[in-house]
């Protein structure tokens, strides 16, 4: 197997396509990049990249040594299987559908997963916006599944890659709507602006990476309305600053931790973003549950609401 991976060749092109959105951006919507937050979106992926090479080598080892305990063999010439490909890649889509659930409802993995979503604005720069501490969270445990049942981890690996290189076109605002059949089925910008919106009726919706039929399925889609989208987390950073981007999260952990009582210690670590044994702070679900109450609809998870505009960004109000 070759020791590169798909990301190192699709690197440039996607030095390509933020240079031709920053083109875009310039003609069409100026407020789409400010230029502290593309450096900082830039040191993030620089940052992510370096952590990447500093312990990829230890989770490769891992996922090596658990293959042998593999459920199914594909043989010793295992890439040559050729469907085994295309069921690596849907399985391991639908694994980081529940990372990515699990990353937005459990505090420890939130504290890794914030930073791709601390920026205010949505373009391709803020795709490169990747943890520096996924090692430290043990992310990399929700691939272990597909090791044990017989995907070499180097399969696992490729076909992460494509994921990963497919999930960076949707964050634009460039493009509005795709055709209905490919925006049933597969995560586009619409659907991925919902996910990066701070409003209470997009909050923690739309987890998909490559296929939206997850959030279809499992009660978490959440369509694009007219309203006009704010970007970010609920309390934004309001800085610029790299290091407190990236682990301001984990400090805010260890201070709750350290000023809780003892009965209540594990609950800042595994519980929802937000939620404080006091009341004093807000989850997602309380935010969005006190929206739809005002707006007198019932808190269902994964309610639809319906969307008027086949534009979302032609009809948008400009952000402040």
């Amino acid at each position: 197997m070759p020791d590169y991976s798909p990301i190192d060749f699709a690197v440039p092109f996607f030095v390509a396509l933020v240079l031709i959105e920053m083109i875009w951006a310039w003609r069409r919507r100026p407020q789409a990049y400010e230029p502290r937050d593309t450096l900082t979106s830039l040191a993030f992926g620089l940052g992510s990249s370096a952590a990447g090479l500093l312990t990829g080598a230890a989770v490769l080892a891992l996922s090596l040594w658990l293959y042998q305990f593999r459920l199914f063999d594909f043989g010793a010439e295992w890439w040559m299987v050729w469907w085994a490909w295309p069921l690596c890649f849907v399985l391991d889509d639908l694994g980081y559908y529940w990372f990515h659930r699990c990353a937005h409802r459990v505090r420890w993995f939130w504290a890794s997963h914030v930073n791709h979503h601390s920026s205010q604005h949505y373009n391709l720069s803020t795709a490169l916006r990747q943890s520096w501490t996924g090692f430290f969270a043990l992310s990399f445990i929700f691939r272990i599944p597909l090791t044990l049942l017989g995907f070499h981890p180097a399969m696992i690996l490729f076909v992460g890659a494509f994921n990963l290189i497919y999930q960076f076109w949707i964050h634009t605002e460039a493009i509005g709507r795709m055709p209905r059949w490919f925006e049933a089925v597969m995560n586009t910008p619409s659907h991925h602006r919902v996910h990066h919106a701070t409003n209470p009726i997009y909050l923690d919706r739309n987890y998909a990476g490559t296929f939206i039929v997850w959030d279809r399925l499992f009660g978490t889609f959440q369509q694009e309305g007219t309203e006009r989208i704010r970007y970010g987390i609920v309390r934004q950073l309001g800085t610029f600053n790299l290091f407190w981007a990236v682990f301001h999260e984990w400090i805010g952990i260890a201070q709750d931790v350290w000023r809780a009582p003892w009965r209540h210690k594990l609950s800042y670590i595994w519980r929802p973003p937000g939620w404080t044994h006091d009341g004093s702070r807000d989850t997602s679900d309380m935010i969005r549950a006190r929206w739809l109450e005002r707006h007198g609809e019932t808190a269902t998870d994964g309610a639809e609401k319906p969307v008027p505009n086949d534009n979302p960004i032609a009809g948008r109000e400009k952000p402040a």
